[in-house]
């Protein structure tokens, strides 16, 4: 029987993995349909992103984190949540399909109404999975979510750029998330330890609903927050400047989400196995906040430092705005990952109440800068939207340290070193490749210092952080 550290442990390995190879895959994808289809082509499906992300919130319902609270768990629970996400999902499908018309007038652009109403399908495939998903989540069952999730992509991956390469221009994108939906939710459902019956009853969502309802509130409150921009530059700017936006954003999300799910697949579970014990629990948060700053301050940082050169190697110079875009956005990515560990806290301890409260001062106040913002073009909007970013951290860890006693010490401690250190080996290994005209020459030169200089610094100094995460995976690959 593997103990919580040693789950802990396989789960950062596994996420970490899985999200590496993902987002590599998802670059390799993303390069051959970037050269395939224009800025346009990604504007089109990024206007329709908030209604598949709300429809998608609404049927999720939050169940996934209730079930994970519940002390015990039963086959009528997961069966409650099953059909009540197949129902919802069928229902919100059905409205969309209706709206897409509605949706299409908004914008001014026709060719919406059917891609839309395509796209849509999306989250109604996804429905059927939601129970599966849950279970697999409580379960910890990283592993297994690691491998559907990269085998998925690949297949869905391949058909997206093979539409695209047709002439299906932005049809393929589409495809692409339609094929990752529909595979990822047959195979968690055959690898889920329980299956779906017949007999329905609702009494389990009706228990849950109270804490539920408040995480679905607060994730439709973030998909308002996140797409505010994207809805701006839609009705003010053309679908070209939306496409610079989403590549760059694209981009940004590959890095900090890494960072993101290795901490969010063993975060809530953890503190939920902890929280009859504080003392311990703080020592698991403070780990977190460690491992978090000690691989996303780096990490995005260093993404910004060779953007330019990603980009233009990779994507054709004619992508270059969404370089200097990028550039901003890894400083919001950067500190993503931390507010994420701040939530899985304060949701393990069912301040379900406390993070929507947090969610909705964040989404007026950023609402209010891009509005003042939106006169002065995208690069305005992207700086306000990468401020309240960075700030919302200071908004959670208020509600942190009043539920665990996190200290503000605590917090400059464990995230300070980190940050300092990438942000000086930023500065150096920038001075150091700027006389170097190749693009590609200068690439390579600027991974290899910054990587270099990272880890020969905390090895100097004997961070154990570094070290504990070095000798484990020795230990793992012998």
């Amino acid at each position: 029987m593997e103990t919580l550290k040693e789950k802990t442990a396989r789960g950062l390995l596994w996420s970490g993995l899985s999200g590496g190879v993902q987002k590599g895959l998802n670059l390799l994808f993303g390069i051959f349909l970037a050269r395939l289809l224009t800025q346009s082509d990604y504007g089109m499906v990024g206007l329709l992103a908030i209604f598949s992300e709300v429809a998608g919130a609404l049927q999720e319902g939050g169940f996934v984190n209730a079930l994970n609270r519940r002390r015990s768990v039963s086959d009528a629970d997961y069966n409650s949540v099953f059909w009540f996400s197949v129902l919802t999902g069928m229902a919100l499908y059905g409205l969309l399909f209706a709206s897409a018309p509605l949706i299409a007038r908004f914008y001014g652009i026709d060719e919406l109404t059917s891609l839309s109403r395509y796209v849509f399908l999306g989250f109604l495939i996804t429905s059927f999975g939601i129970a599966s998903r849950a279970c697999m989540f409580r379960n910890m069952m990283v592993r297994e979510g690691a491998v559907i999730s990269l085998s998925s992509l690949i297949v869905s991956g391949i058909a997206g750029i093979a539409m695209a390469a047709n002439g299906f221009s932005y049809w393929g994108i589409a495809t692409q998330s339609i094929v990752y939906n529909l595979l990822s939710t047959v195979a968690c459902f055959m690898v889920a330890r329980w299956r779906p019956s017949l007999t329905v009853s609702f009494g389990p969502v009706r228990e849950m609903f109270g804490f539920s309802s408040l995480l679905v509130l607060t994730t439709l409150v973030n998909i308002a927050k996140g797409s505010i921009i994207t809805i701006i530059m839609g009705k003010m700017y053309t679908p070209a400047d939306v496409g610079n936006y989403t590549q760059a954003n694209k981009w940004n999300f590959m890095g900090w989400s890494v960072v993101a799910s290795m901490t969010g697949s063993v975060g809530q579970p953890i503190f939920a196995r902890t929280d009859d014990d504080p003392a311990r629990q703080l020592r698991v948060l403070r780990k977190l906040l460690r491992f978090t700053a000690f691989v996303a301050f780096p990490a995005m940082f260093g993404l910004g430092l060779v953007s330019h050169e990603l980009i233009v190697i990779m994507l054709t110079d004619r992508w270059t705005a969404a370089a200097g875009l990028l550039q901003w956005l890894v400083v919001a990515g950067a500190f993503l990952p931390v507010s994420t560990v701040f939530v899985s806290l304060l949701v393990s301890h069912g301040r379900s109440d406390v993070v929507l409260r947090c969610s909705i001062v964040l989404m007026v106040l950023m609402l209010v800068g891009m509005m003042a913002a939106a006169p002065h073009g995208v690069s305005a909007l992207v700086a306000v939207c990468v401020v309240s970013h960075v700030g919302e951290v200071g908004l959670w860890f208020w509600f942190v340290r009043r539920e665990t006693g996190l200290t503000a010490a605590h917090l400059l401690s464990d995230l300070s070193p980190y940050l300092l250190l990438s942000l000086a080996l930023v500065a150096a290994t920038a001075a150091i490749a700027s006389p170097i005209s190749s693009v590609y020459v200068r690439l390579v030169v600027k991974v290899a210092v910054m990587a270099t200089g990272y880890c020969l610094t905390l090895w100097a100094f004997r961070s154990k952080t570094f070290l504990e995460s070095v000798n484990y995976l020795i230990r793992k690959w012998k």
